[in-house]
């Protein structure tokens, strides 16, 4: 069996895992990994990053192409026989937020990806058809943009009420294994895919030439993390808030998650300290943390009519939140009436803007094609997630300090510039940036 796998022959096999667990809800399936086979491989070979840091084993894609018949068949007998070996994931740090935190990341191995992303596909498959309309991260047709705007409507439609904002702490690192394994024998029964889970969640750190087991959690940059932590949280919070909660609510209530960021909005104020009284105790149940001081209600109510915004006749003036990046409030629409408007969050516009400031003071000697380039692509990647209608000003913002800085960080690279900060603007016209355009538009069909 040698060249590029059928996409027919790959999309009949996904759909008919799909067709399994539509027809049998509930129902633990067994004969799952006979599904795995090289061509299913070839193809999670081809949705796998080429271009990325290598894992433990210093292997790159294009090093583990140039024998890919043999590495992929080599790689098929040892996870179907059960003597593939899990290697441990590279651990390295990523900036996480403004206060300098930083969030660990494990970079597995290339082949580790491969094989991963193989099983993630037929898992995806069965859990698709069980994941609930609340959860948007990590599904197919579903992203941040499908999550807001599902809040934005529904709120919208229910008037705004008392949002409720949880956080977990450090939720990739507190899956507790072994409740993860008894949600997933709830739907899957297959010994080799079970067994290939299992070796991952153990197959530990590479630290500082150190190998650390961990006891919980799931490591943050492997394929198949997203997938598990949604069947966790399915389990402990979407459908605990879709059987047990919404039933027992006063008022209406909706909920709306993306990975662990969720916010829960209610009509009535009772709801939502009844909520708040319990939630913390549903995720103790499987190990998990929520946030004291992170934790919060928030009155998130459509002002009246006649209100300037800033609270009249006793009045509360609503609150603001934050979810996924954007800071969530009530303003008058240009017709005058009260709408839910979104702005970039500062700490993320900040953060934004720190990038630019350090690449255009690192890289202010290179040449100015170059340096052009690389900001074009920081402006429409910016403009690609926080483009959103209502967020103009905010993305205008970011445009107009890139430039500054820039140009700032330009007439720096001498003493001497010709025709003083007027002749580099003059030079700077032959490299216009971008204007930043709002991506995701409401009005726009």
């Amino acid at each position: 069996m040698s060249g590029k796998p059928s996409p027919s022959s790959i999309s009949t096999k996904r759909e008919r895992i799909a067709k399994l667990a539509r027809e049998m809800p509930g129902v633990a399936l067994t004969s799952l990994s006979q599904h795995i086979d090289l061509d299913w491989l070839k193809e999670a070979h081809r949705r796998t990053r080429k271009k990325c840091s290598v894992g433990v084993d210093g292997v790159t894609g294009a090093e583990y192409e140039r024998d890919l018949e043999s590495n992929l068949r080599s790689l098929l007998d040892r996870a179907k026989s059960g003597t593939y070996r899990a290697p441990p994931v590279r651990r390295v740090y990523i900036p996480k937020g403004s206060d300098g935190a930083q969030r660990p990341i494990g970079i597995p191995t290339f082949e580790d990806k491969v094989l991963q992303r193989a099983v993630a596909t037929v898992l995806g498959e069965v859990y698709e058809q069980d994941f609930l309309d609340c959860s948007h991260g990590f599904r197919p047709r579903r992203g941040q943009h499908t999550a807001l705007a599902s809040f934005w409507g529904q709120a919208m439609a229910m008037g705004g009420g008392t949002v409720v904002e949880v956080d977990v702490k450090s939720f990739f690192d507190a899956i507790d294994h072994g409740r993860l394994r008894e949600i997933l024998r709830q739907r899957v029964r297959d010994g080799v895919l079970l067994r290939l889970i299992g070796k991952w969640l153990k197959a530990g750190v590479l630290e500082d030439g150190c190998v650390a087991l961990p006891e919980s959690g799931t490591p943050q940059g492997g394929v198949i993390s997203p997938l598990l932590a949604n069947v966790f949280l399915h389990e402990v919070l979407d459908t605990w808030f879709e059987r047990e909660v919404l039933p027992r609510l006063r008022g209406r209530g909706f909920m709306v998650r993306f990975a662990d960021d969720f916010v829960m909005c209610f009509e009535s104020d009772e709801d939502a300290r009844r909520v708040m009284d319990v939630v913390a105790k549903r995720f103790a149940k499987y190990g998990l943390t929520v946030h004291p001081k992170k934790t919060r209600m928030v009155s998130f109510r459509r002002p009246p009519l006649n209100d300037g915004g800033r609270g009249s006749r006793g009045a509360t003036r609503p609150g603001t939140f934050d979810l996924l990046g954007f800071t969530h409030y009530w303003g008058r629409s240009r017709r005058g009436k009260w709408v839910i408007k979104r702005k970039t969050m500062s700490s993320r516009l900040s953060r934004s803007l720190r990038s630019v400031w350090t690449y255009c003071q690192k890289k202010r000697h290179k040449p100015l094609e170059e340096q052009h380039r690389a900001l074009v692509r920081k402006i429409r990647g910016h403009c690609a997630y926080y483009g959103i209608t209502g967020n103009g000003k905010q993305i205008s913002a970011f445009r107009h300090w890139t430039y500054v800085i820039w140009r700032w960080w330009l007439n720096r690279r001498s003493r001497h510039t010709r025709g003083g900060m007027a002749g580099l603007d003059r030079l700077l016209e032959r490299y216009p940036l971008p204007n930043a355009t709002v991506v995701h538009s409401v009005y726009r069909t």
